[in-house]
């Protein structure tokens, strides 16, 4: 079974493709069921229909191949709960040989994007073909109205070529923006400058005190915004007119002066740290949202060079002789700030959610600036989170026109307030879900009391997704519905959000698995361990939450243990007789160097650090978390093309080059030999072309590795035995330490960790013993 040509269909990838009838037999399976979901995943084969969908009256499931249909009565079965459901006029011309999209076989997921303007032009006489081509040459018509709001959140603390390197990208984003995109901006120091960009006589400011920790009514107040609310039933409120979110057609020129004379604060005190209100800076951004009302879908983005020293959401105080939060202090309460503001952001974040507010933490400093503490509200929220050294670089550049991209009708490449819905059959229950997300608290009878992570829930929020995004959902078998082996069960996703043009769009994707019996084959055929490691990871990262790592490790063990004798083949108590199958063989190794990861084993990191590597595994799909659990290595030599090796220390030789990919690092290794020849200039010679072309493939793949990943990983080159080497060390396999026998000059790692094969024969001398 290719299980990334299934995901590349239903842009899923389960755990378990089969799944046992009962939930003690599925608890004995150790990995739970579940399944990752790219709600929004590219594909050229979804049809995008001109239409609303049609949903079943019982249960709210949207019409899918799976349906039963009378073509005579023109009536639908659900397969989710057996309910017969009418087809409306429209879908007068339905039969065998005119079936709309949504029942072809091969359309598992579809996209609706009814719109007045497809509306106006579809009758019940036009064939379902001509619909659909009608809606791929109407889709690009833009929903009018007000577009997504930004709010620009400046730093003034940082030096001149920084903020000389935010007001130029700034500059060039309000130049790409539509014209009916809403726009502010805000300064902040040990003041907020709230600009009024509707005042053109001269430059005009709102001052909000950074101490104070101030409430949305409160800001509203201060800027002088009033909602005056109608006081008959089912009217829209109706705001006074503001000058402090405009669209951009009403105040470009006010808005690029305002960015132009962004200025830099010089003047710190000697021994301090310049003062910051980072975290009231958010909080009047997010107050100006709130009271403008805008529920088209909104981002704030913080752009800073440093810690927040007062006000909510402090992180250290100015003075520098106290030294910034580390592990140590977390673990040991001796952060004085850390959860208060992580309390503040929290709260902060439910606030964002909503009002299905964005917010984006761009951070540039050579030291911690306080990401541990935003992460909630990044992370919830669906922001777009960047840690470098300068806002001067390519990554910065690299990331901001990322975001403002746009697509072939012009639209922003924004997806902004989207739900996902789940419907399952009777039989699955939904335990949660864990990633960019935020749970609805809408329970029926096929929500579990089981909770995990973001649970108790069938509906989510999020408040903008991407292509990328992926999200681990968690099930159960129900107790109440005995499921026969054999027959199948449903799964559907039922994603809503509002798509660039700002028109709402539904995109339907319906799944069908089937129930075996306990000691069925299909188990085991049906386990996909890439995904399998994928979804371990974001449970061991939502346990590090509140467990201690050694815990968290504990635990990861206990469950390989308890899985290896599960699935393994040995004679009892013999562990020279332990086999497992090639579906279950590289499951122990991804544990390995997940409990060697930068999200278990926090040694050498920073807290913001961890902050973000966890952010970034909780919303990408299999491929990229396995890159980040075990890092790829590949070998470039004079022998032929470059080849995958072994992540182990042995694959390092002096004749050769190594390309070592972590998602974060991306790593060129010369060999000492190859380093020397280099350093001698032998591939400026002419008559060594073959070391030229060796010496320039390896940067060819970097280069396309960086460009593909955003935000962009961070680039090494080294040479064998350098200092700069520990990138790639950090995170071989010590088959070779300093206690092994080695050859003079070999590489070795001094280290007391255990290698892989060491580690095997640990597991398997557990695992027999049943």
């Amino acid at each position: 079974m290719d299980f990334t040509e299934l995901e590349a269909i239903e842009g899923l990838r389960w755990s378990w493709n089969s799944w046992p009838p009962s939930k003690s037999d599925a608890a004995s399976l150790i990995i739970p069921l579940s399944l990752l979901h790219t709600p929004l995943m590219q594909s050229s084969e979804i049809p995008i229909l001109p239409y609303d969908p049609l949903i079943c009256s019982k249960c709210g499931a949207v019409l899918n191949p799976y349906a039963r249909v009378d073509y005579t009565s023109r009536i639908w079965s659900c397969p989710f709960c057996n309910a017969r459901n009418p087809f409306p006029r429209s879908y007068s011309s339905i039969a065998e040989t005119n079936l709309p999209a949504e029942l072809f076989p091969t359309y598992s997921s579809v996209e609706y994007a009814a719109a007045d303007h497809f509306a106006n032009n579809l009758s019940s006489s036009m064939s379902f073909s001509s619909m659909a081509s009608f809606a791929s040459t109407s889709s690009g018509g833009g929903g009018g109205g007000v577009g997504p709001a930004f709010v620009f959140v400046v730093d003034r603390c940082m030096e001149k070529e920084e903020i000389r390197a935010v007001k130029h990208e700034l500059l060039r984003v309000i130049e790409q923006l539509p014209e009916n995109a809403l726009v502010g901006l805000i300064e902040f120091d040990s003041m907020v400058k709230v600009h009024d960009l509707g005042f053109s006589e001269c430059s005009r400011v709102v001052l909000l005190h950074g101490q104070r920790e101030l409430s949305s009514e409160q800001i509203q107040q201060f800027l002088g915004i009033n909602r005056k609310r109608m006081l008959q039933l089912g009217k829209t409120p109706v705001i006074q007119k503001q000058g402090f979110l405009l669209p951009v057609s009403d105040c470009e020129f006010n808005i690029s002066s305002a960015i132009e004379e962004i200025d830099s604060l010089v003047h710190t005190k000697r021994g301090h740290r310049p003062q910051r209100c980072t975290g009231a800076a958010i909080s009047a951004a997010l107050g100006l949202i709130e009271a403008c009302l805008v529920n088209t879908g909104s981002r704030i983005m913080v752009f800073t060079s440093g810690p927040a020293t007062l006000g909510p959401g402090i992180i250290v105080d100015s003075d520098l002789s106290k030294a910034i939060r580390n592990h140590g202090d977390l673990i040991n309460d001796h952060a004085p700030y850390f959860r208060k503001s992580s309390a503040f952001y929290k709260r902060l974040s439910e606030r964002l959610s909503k009002s299905s507010i964005v917010l984006d933490f761009f951070a540039c400093a050579l030291d911690q600036v306080g990401t541990a503490e935003l992460k909630a509200s990044v992370e919830s929220s669906g922001g777009f989170m960047m840690i470098g050294e300068t806002f001067e670089s390519d990554q910065f550049r690299k990331c901001m026109r990322h975001i403002f991209s746009h697509d072939e009708e012009g639209n922003l490449k924004m997806y902004f307030d989207a739900t996902i819905e789940i419907v399952t059959t009777r039989d699955v229950k939904i335990c949660g879900a864990l990633g960019p997300c935020v749970s609805l608290q809408k329970k029926n009878n096929i929500v579990s009391d089981n909770e995990t992570g973001e649970g108790g829930t069938y509906m989510w929020k999020l408040n903008t997704l991407t292509n990328k995004t992926c999200i681990a959902f968690f099930f159960q078998v129900s107790d109440e519905q005995k499921a026969q082996p054999g027959s199948a069960f449903f799964i559907q996703f039922i994603t809503r959000y509002r798509h660039g043009n700002m028109v709402v769009r539904k995109r339907v994707t319906t799944a069908a698995r089937r129930w075996v019996g306990k000691q069925s084959p299909e188990i085991v055929a049906g386990f996909d361990q890439e995904a399998a490691a994928a979804i371990m990871a974001r449970l061991a990262i939502h346990r590090a939450e509140t467990c201690y790592s050694r815990d968290v490790v504990r635990w990861l063990d206990d469950t390989l243990i308890r899985f290896a004798s599960k699935f393994g083949d040995y004679v009892q108590e013999d562990e020279s007789t332990f086999r497992l199958t090639s579906n279950f063989s590289l499951y122990p190794q991804f544990m390995f160097y997940l409990r060697r990861s930068q999200f278990i084993d926090v040694f050498n990191c920073t807290p913001d650090e961890t902050a973000f590597f966890k952010l970034m595994l909780n919303r990408e799909g299999v491929v990229s978390s396995l890159v980040m659990i075990q890092p790829t290595l590949f070998q470039y030599s004079f022998d032929g093309p470059p080849i995958p090796v072994l992540l182990d220390v042995r694959s390092i030789s002096p004749d050769v080059i190594l390309l070592f990919d972590s998602y974060f690092h991306v790593v060129i290794h010369y060999g000492s030999k190859v380093a020397q020849w280099r350093k001698l200039g032998y591939d400026k010679d002419p008559n060594h072309e073959n070391l030229r072309k060796l010496l320039e493939a390896p940067e060819v793949d970097a280069e396309q590795l960086v460009a593909e990943r955003i935000p962009a990983p961070k680039l090494i080159k080294c040479d064998q035995h350098s200092s700069q080497a520990r990138f790639l060390l950090a995170k071989l396999n010590p088959s070779v330490t300093q206690d092994s026998n080695y050859e003079e000059g070999s590489d070795i790692i001094f280290t007391d960790d255990l290698s892989l094969q060491v580690f095997i024969d640990h597991l398997q001398a557990l695992a027999v013993q049943g």
